[in-house]
């Protein structure tokens, strides 16, 4: 077999699995060993710089040259996708970079100073400090101080400061307090000409 009729009978293999228009030029010929020879054809599909077509042929003693194999493979710098990384790995580093941006963000808010701070205490200091000037302050809910909030005076102020008038009230009567059904008195007389 010539490599005239190899290259055609490759690329009727091609022709198979790709457009025509697909396969460029032959770019070289290789035979090993065991006598397979592999002819590698220019891909020409845009996004795939670099990148070939590849036919592997073999032919044995007293019979047809066998078509092994045809597929797209890359050359040398074709442009490739990146390597494939297990996602508990790509998990690892993601929770890593999390953290030491928390660790990050966690050393600038202890740089951050108030500037209404005294003696240029952090902010957080004057906060403490301020809720413990306020903490033994009687805001009127120690159960000793004389106030009964059970009684009908201290009602009546509450229900005054929501706005809630004494006619607002539910009725006792629950059956009256839903859609009533339209009167239907009049429906079982019929006229005397209907009967």
């Amino acid at each position: 077999m010539t490599d005239e009729e190899r290259a055609r009978l490759a690329r009727e293999a091609l022709a198979e699995i790709t457009p025509e228009s697909t396969v460029g030029e032959l770019l070289e010929q290789s035979t090993d060993e065991d006598g397979v020879v592999t002819l590698s054809f220019a891909a020409t599909m845009p996004g795939y710089p670099g990148w070939h077509w590849t036919v592997s042929v073999v032919q044995l003693p007293d019979e047809a040259p066998t078509v092994l194999e045809a597929e797209l493979l890359p050359g040398d710098g074709a442009l490739l996708a990146p390597d494939w990384v297990p996602w508990s790995e790509r998990l690892q580093e993601y929770r890593a970079a999390q953290a030491a941006a928390a660790a990050e963000a966690g050393a600038d808010d202890e740089d951050a100073v108030d500037e209404d701070a005294p003696d240029g205490e952090d902010a957080d200091d004057a906060d403490e400090d301020e809720f413990d000037d306020h903490e033994d302050e009687d805001f009127g809910d120690d159960p000793d101080d004389g106030i009964d909030f059970e009684s009908e005076a201290s009602v009546g102020l509450a229900a005054e400061a929501v706005h809630v008038d004494e006619g607002d009230e539910p009725d006792a009567d629950a059956d009256e307090a839903g859609p009533q059904p339209p009167d239907a008195s009049g429906l079982d007389e019929w006229p005397d000409e209907d009967q």
